[in-house]
């Protein structure tokens, strides 16, 4: 058995060295070189100063400003507690949550009626974090914007239709809207230092 001790203890000490602290290390340093905006998660700053990243959602409370999709990544949009609700579709916690939030939804938003609310305005995403909007769910929330910062209605859209990115690769997911950008851009339009 003491024959076997020392080859297991070697290759243990040498899988460790080498899958826990060179490859991290050489993937780390490739990223930084290759991809260092992202390598660096992907913030974004104002004013010199960092004010979050294009691929957490923060939590938009202002009229003036889009909102991103409910969270259920604890207080807030917290990236340590990210997850989904893993309620189901038969779940009424889930149907009594996501009832509250439409009522909610129509009296923040008094222009959307029942039936027209966007799907993602009310339910959360897998992570709890998702950064980006639908653009039906950007198009809704347009008028209250719009409102709130005194500017006119197509304005606004054109800056939401100006920040919707399309599908990835061209056929991937739907188009999107990613909330921080385009609030930031709505600040820039009217000077405004940022939220």
């Amino acid at each position: 058995m003491t024959r076997y001790l020392g080859p297991a203890i070697r290759m243990t000490i040498l899988t460790a060295v080498l899958l826990g602290l060179i490859y991290p290390l050489a993937i780390t340093g490739i990223s930084q070189v290759v991809f260092p905006g992202a390598a660096d998660g992907s913030l974004i700053k104002a004013n010199g100063r960092v004010i979050g990243s294009s691929l957490i959602a923060q939590d938009f409370t202002a009229a003036r400003y889009f909102q991103p999709r409910p969270s259920a990544a604890g207080t807030g949009y917290n990236a340590m507690d990210s997850s989904g609700s893993n309620l189901g579709p038969t779940s009424r916690t889930l149907v009594e949550r996501v009832q509250a939030d439409v009522r909610a939804q129509l009296a923040k938003d008094p222009g959307l009626r029942f039936g027209s609310i966007p799907v993602d305005m009310v339910t959360t995403s897998g992570s709890g974090l998702d950064p980006d909007i639908s653009v039906a769910n950007a198009r809704a929330q347009a008028p209250r914007v719009a409102a709130a910062r005194g500017m006119s209605l197509a304005r606004v859209l054109a800056l939401v239709a100006s920040h919707t990115a399309g599908r990835q690769l061209g056929f991937l997911g739907e188009p999107r809207v990613n909330v921080l950008k385009l609030n930031l851009a709505l600040d820039a339009a009217q000077s405004i230092k940022g939220p």
